[in-house]
């Protein structure tokens, strides 16, 4: 690591997150303003994305490469009022809380209390959402049954494709001119509407070239003002780099790295969408670049990672926007899911790493950041070489980075009616989800408490925690004859609430398609310029919603336990475990210890149990694969957890398979924390026994002790098995290397530990800044010996 980037990295490590208010002030001016009330929804939001782009403070910090910040300077992040204002308690408490906080001054609060929150209180999609939504959503939401991912961020999840390696953002107005020339006002209702839209697109392209250009011209500044001739050179090439991209395609390493981070940050400003927009297979698309520099000799080895290392450093300076209530719960994480794709295949189905695969690997394990998050694409067709490198990181501890199946996640795609080139050249984004990448408008609309739905079955439709009925009436359970009388019931409750989500997410969808357009986003993905529709309103070649279930594990056990000791062994009466339920065990630490030691176990590659689970998800899939949207595309599944399952332990009493109230339920498929016992062969067996190719992405945990991969026969058997997994259909496997004796100690001594990293779920975070419920659910994880 060179000293530039040493000091680079230190300032984006040390930088205090805090709320910056200049884009809240800059849209509001705008939208206060009579331009804003001249022109159609679309037109008007590609004003707005100018209006900030021309005002936004530029920082260029010193000695960098790459240059462009979100806020006015690393980590000062901003708010997005017209999804959700902030009232000043919601600052208070961002400003205050121990864990994941953004700190403001009194100024900032002013400004966006007095100023700002005033004009959006009504207007903001999240006023609109929960005024749109009837008794049964809000009562379902309030209960911890499911989640709502947009009422607080605007729709995300996609990832870039090569496109902006071959075309600038000239060309694309020149096929946005297109399209508008190609619309048919006579025989086509909805000309007007896509006129307007491609209008929009086209104004958010000049605006991007514009915020380049300011760029450039701080630059020249700079390198006026700069006495180093190194240095002075350095921005002289940087400001022409800025007057080329984005206006042109890249031509150079240097300037494809720049050009995506401005779009980066053009996606960014314009909406807080939900994490995970990056670029992508970034191997693939810089590989064209590095080869022919490197052979003409205009660019070193060195100097391709000190760019890259630089544009690291990028990621990191911008920390999720702040999140409150609910949202906060589900993903409580300055982590904003920017997941790089290394390796995987090709648009021909071969291996497509390259040197550039490598290099970037070294650039993750060197500089070891939080963000942007690294993945491994792992064929068939890659070598063992790949995946043993990755395992060589993931040793030292760090989390990252995580792997996954390429030949499964291309066959979940085809499985959903997707191109198979387009499949192949996809991937994974946010924390595992799989997506065609340029292409796809794949949204999570937010997590499902599997465990929830079975303790309002148990209480006749009743939420224990309020005593409201919330659900339907299916019976007292202490009148169930048998296990399948008490699934049945399940079922029906689970479809119940299955409909409510849908019913609302159909809602919320056409709020952002009338209300909320994207034309920036929008220029980027497939077929939205060519449709003349927005990304938000279905303009995207493939549109899919996920609803991600939560629980699998705790569902799995808590099922199993009843069919064994209620419906079969009669250990002890249903009426019996309800009261121990209600009275969180106290007083029945009998029938708690028989729950705990007796019952299979899912993640042990026990079929009793293994069955249980899959019935669950058939029952979960059933209900949701395959029902439309309204953008054209369809409902899918996920299983995946980020902090959710904390949250979702919070809102439940005691659970049947021994869990006490208020602890956090399981994370993704993995098991129950602490409840396999049959080592990691068994774990992979038990969730291989899932239909991965019927999801859109599945997450599996692993604890390993530090000494299991400090062989190279270690890490050979660590590479085996994770062949093994994948040749069985599993999605994603990522591993935690430390022992639950080294986090006890850095609970004690916060201040000694503050730079160990963990795997949280489908992202890495630093331990001491997770909330003491999150670590204890990290150490209660099985430790796992090969």
């Amino acid at each position: 690591m060179t000293e530039r980037i040493q000091k680079l990295r230190e300032q984006s490590l040390n930088a205090q997150e805090r709320i910056d208010a200049e884009r809240a002030v800059l849209l509001t001016e705008f939208y206060r303003s009579a331009e804003a009330q001249r022109h159609s929804v679309p037109v008007t939001r590609a004003l707005a994305f100018k209006y900030i782009l021309e005002h936004k403070t530029i920082c260029i910090n010193e000695g960098e490469l790459i240059v462009g910040e979100r806020g006015s300077a690393p980590k000062a992040t901003p708010t997005y009022p017209e999804i959700c204002p902030h009232t000043r308690q919601d600052l208070e408490i961002l400003h205050e809380r121990p864990k994941i906080s953004f700190k403001s001054d009194q100024e900032t609060r002013r400004v966006l209390t007095e100023e700002v929150f005033p004009f959006w209180t009504g207007r903001a999609i999240r006023d609109r959402i929960l005024s749109e939504m009837d008794s049964e959503w809000l009562e379902a939401y309030k209960a911890g049954v499911f989640t709502e991912f947009m009422e607080q961020r605007a729709p995300g999840h996609t990832v870039l494709d090569d496109k902006i390696y071959r075309k600038g953002m000239l060309d694309f107005k020149e096929d946005t001119k297109r399209s508008m020339g190609n619309l048919d006002y006579f025989n086509d209702s909805e000309a007007l509407a896509k006129r307007e839209e491609l209008r929009a697109m086209d104004i958010a392209a000049d605006a991007l070239i514009r915020f380049a250009e300011r760029h450039a011209e701080a630059l020249d500044e700079l390198a006026e003002q700069e006495g180093d001739l190194t240095r002075k050179n350095e921005l002289e090439k940087m400001a022409a780099i800025c007057r080329r991209v984005p206006a042109h395609a890249p031509q150079t390493f240097w300037e494809a790295l720049q050009y995506y981070w401005f779009v980066h940050l053009g996606v960014v400003t314009e909406l807080n969408t939900w994490d995970s927009f990056n670029p992508g297979r970034l191997d693939l698309h810089l590989w064209p670049f590095y080869q022919k520099e490197m052979a003409r000799g205009s660019l070193t080895k060195e100097q391709a990672k000190e760019l890259l290392q630089s544009f690291w450093v990028k990621f990191n300076n911008q920390p999720a926007p702040p999140k409150v209530g609910v949202t906060a719960k589900e993903s409580n994480t300055y982590t904003d899911f920017c997941l790089i794709n290394v390796g995987g295949v090709t648009a021909e189905g071969e291996d497509a790493s390259n040197e550039m695969s490598y290099l970037i690997l070294d650039v993750i394990e060197e500089m070891r950041l939080l963000q942007p998050s690294s993945m491994v694409q792992i064929s068939k067709k890659n070598p063992d070489r790949l995946l043993k490198r990755a395992m060589e990181i993931i040793k030292t501890g760090y989390g990252q980075p995580s792997l996954f199946n390429t030949d499964a996640i291309v066959q979940e795609m085809v499985r959903q009616g997707k191109d198979i080139v387009d499949a192949r050249l996809g991937g994974a984004s946010g924390c595992v989800e799989a997506g065609v990448f340029g292409k796809e408008s794949y949204i999570l609309t937010g997590y499902f408490n599997l465990v929830k739905v079975l303790e309002i079955t148990l209480n006749n439709g009743a939420d224990p925690r309020s005593g409201k009925r919330i659900g339907l009436q299916t019976g007292a359970a202490e009148k169930f004859t048998s296990y399948g009388e008490l699934f049945d019931a399940f079922t029906k409750q689970l479809n119940y609430f299955i409909d409510i989500k849908i019913k609302g997410n159909r809602i919320i969808e056409q709020i952002y398609a009338r209300y909320m357009p994207a034309p920036f986003l929008s220029i980027l993905i497939d077929d939205c310029i060519a449709t003349g529709k927005d990304y938000n309103a279905g303009g995207a070649r493939y549109n899919s919603s996920y609803i991600q279930g939560v629980g699998m594990g705790t569902i799995t056990d808590s099922l199993s336990a009843i069919k064994y000791h209620v419906f079969e062994h009669k250990n002890f009466t249903m009426k019996q475990l309800l009261q121990a339920l209600k009275a969180d065990f106290a007083g029945y630490e009998d029938i708690r210890q028989k729950l705990l030691d007796e019952a299979p176990k899912y993640g042990n590659d026990d079929a009793r149990a293994d069955e249980i689970t899959r019935q669950v998800f058939e029952t979960y899939f059933s209900h949701i694969d395959g029902r439309p949207n309204t953008k054209g595309g369809h409902y899918r599944v996920n299983l995946l957890p980020t902090t959710v399952h904390v949250y979702f332990g919070s809102v439940l009493g005691a659970t049947p398979d021994g869990r006490k109230a208020g602890v956090p339920i399981s994370e993704g498929i993995s098991p129950v924390q602490g409840a396999d016992t049959n080592g990691p062969t068994a774990v992979l067996k038990s969730a291989a026994k899932i239909d991965h190719l019927r999801t859109g992405g599945t997450l599996l945990n692993q604890k390993f002790t530090p000494q299991v991969l400090a062989s190279e026969d270690g890490l050979n058997k660590a590479v085996q098995l994770v062949r093994t997994y994948f040749r069985m259909d599993g999605h994603h496997i990522q591993f935690n290397v430390v022992t639950a004796e080294t986090l006890r100690k850095a609970q004690g001594n916060p201040e000694q530990y503050r730079d160990l990293i963990v795997r949280v779920a489908g992202y890495s975070d630093y331990f001491v800044d997770l909330t003491p419920e999150l670590q204890e659910e990290i150490i209660r994880r099985t430790e796992q010996e090969l």
